[in-house]
Parts: C-alpha cells; sequence; structure tokens
C-alpha cells in the first residue's frame, strides 16, 4: 500500500491544501490541519478549547464553503482562501477576522447562524473526533462510490488527511484497532468515520450534486475513511509505504 495525496486544512471547513510531505507529531494532528475554526453566533464553543461541529460553519449546513481552497505560509501564518466566486483573500486567521467575515459572508445561506469568530486551537486541531487525530482514505473505496453513484468526484469531497492505494474498497475498516506504519511514522487508527452532508457538494461549484449518503447506505453503513492517532512522529511522503505492524 502506497500514500498518494497529502491534504490540510488550516481553517476547519474553510478551504484545502495538497502537501508533499509532513512531519507528524505524537498525540498531535496533523500540523495545522484545523488550526483554525469559524465558529457561528450560536456557538457555546470557547477559543483554545476543542468543541464539537456543531459550533462551527461547516460545508454541512454551507455547501458553498466547499468550493473553497487554501495555501499557509507556515511562517508567516498568513492564509490565502479562493473561491470561484470571490476575490482572493489573504489574512491572519488571528487578526483579519473581521476582513475574512465580510468575504465569506456571500457564501453562507441567511437562514444559517453566521459565521461570528476565528478559534484558534493548540496541536490537536478542531478536529471531529475529541481527541487528536488524523484521517486517512482509501482511493479504493473511493472508486467504488464513483461507480455506485456513476459519477466522476473529487477525492476532496470528503476532506481527508492521508490518501492510499492498493487494497480492495472498505479494507481500510479492518484496520481499526491496529497499528500501521506510515512513512517514518507509527500511528494507531481509532475508528470509522460517519459522513455528514458536506460529502454532497462539489468541490468546484459548492452546488449540491450528489446525495451521497444515499450512495453509502447502499454499502449498509454510512462511513468514508478511518481517523488514527499518531504514536511516533515522523515524515511522511507521497510514495511512501502504509503497512500493516
Amino acid at each position: 500500500m502506497q500514500i498518494t495525496a497529502l491534504w490540510r486544512h488550516p481553517l476547519k471547513a474553510h478551504g484545502r491544501e495538497a502537501l508533499d510531505e509532513v512531519t507528524l507529531i505524537a498525540d498531535a494532528s496533523m500540523p495545522y490541519d484545523r488550526t483554525w475554526a469559524v465558529a457561528h453566533k450560536g456557538a457555546k464553543a470557547v477559543a483554545g478549547e476543542w468543541a464539537r461541529c456543531v459550533n462551527f460553519t461547516r460545508a454541512a449546513a454551507m455547501p458553498q464553503l466547499q468550493a473553497i481552497t487554501a495555501s499557509l505560509d507556515e511562517t508567516s501564518e498568513l492564509l490565502t482562501l479562493r473561491h470561484p466566486d470571490r476575490p482572493d483573500l489573504t489574512f491572519h486567521p488571528d487578526h483579519g477576522a473581521e476582513v475574512f467575515l465580510d468575504w465569506v459572508a456571500p457564501l453562507c445561506p441567511p437562514e444559517r447562524a453566521q459565521p461570528d469568530q476565528i478559534m484558534r486551537i493548540g496541536p490537536r486541531g478542531y478536529t471531529d473526533s475529541d481527541v487528536p487525530s488524523i484521517s486517512l482514505m482509501n482511493v479504493a473505496s473511493h472508486l467504488a462510490v464513483e461507480q455506485a453513484a456513476n459519477a466522476s468526484l473529487a477525492q476532496e469531497r470528503w476532506r481527508g488527511n492521508v490518501w492510499f492505494d492498493g487494497t480492495e474498497p472498505w479494507m481500510e475498516f479492518d484496520f481499526v484497532g491496529k497499528t500501521l506504519k506510515l512513512g517514518e511514522a507509527t500511528v494507531q487508527v481509532d475508528a470509522t468515520i460517519e459522513r455528514c452532508k458536506s460529502i454532497m457538494a462539489n468541490t468546484k461549484t459548492g452546488e449540491r450534486d450528489h446525495d451521497l449518503l444515499s450512495v453509502l447506505r447502499g454499502f449498509d453503513h454510512q462511513n468514508f475513511g478511518v481517523c488514527f492517532s499518531v504514536i511516533t512522529g515522523g515524515k511522511i511522503r507521497l510514495g511512501d509505504k502504509l503497512e500493516l505492524i
């Protein structure tokens, strides 16, 4: 099995960035993955503390967010966001909330709780799980979903961190509870990932175009991908091997 793609999402639910390599850290999320999140006006979250995803604006309720791409300068922490219907925006998430809120407002349905502030958390990230986690996606499972949906689908819909190929569809579910060697890192696979409406939105247009929840239920589950925690840190790169140990 081999790593085929690496992604991070610096601002939770607002953009994705492809990577060639990344150094994983024990007991932490992927560096700069979901370091920031956008709390909505009804949120009960506290900055610096993990909170459930319902406290944040996300594509399940605002599908246009799926069409955002991102690039982060790690030295300056300046984040650039791009969307087909908005001008490019470069800002610092810790200091530029007002300009970001103005930028993202047209992408947010008015009947939904509106974005209110940007929150930052430490090395664990605002992942959906209550432990520091990184997601692992199987290319073969994606192809199985494409076939069942009779559609060409971008892998980015799943907002995964690490993609791999070289096994059968859904074999990643059998990794739960097991230890993997991932490049130079050692990781423990913790759980499968249950999916929400965010996967219905096209990553080019931000429009909902496929009911992938129904497609998944056709496989007798509503899951795609698994999440893992890092036991021993190390660098992982495109092309690195993934092995059960």
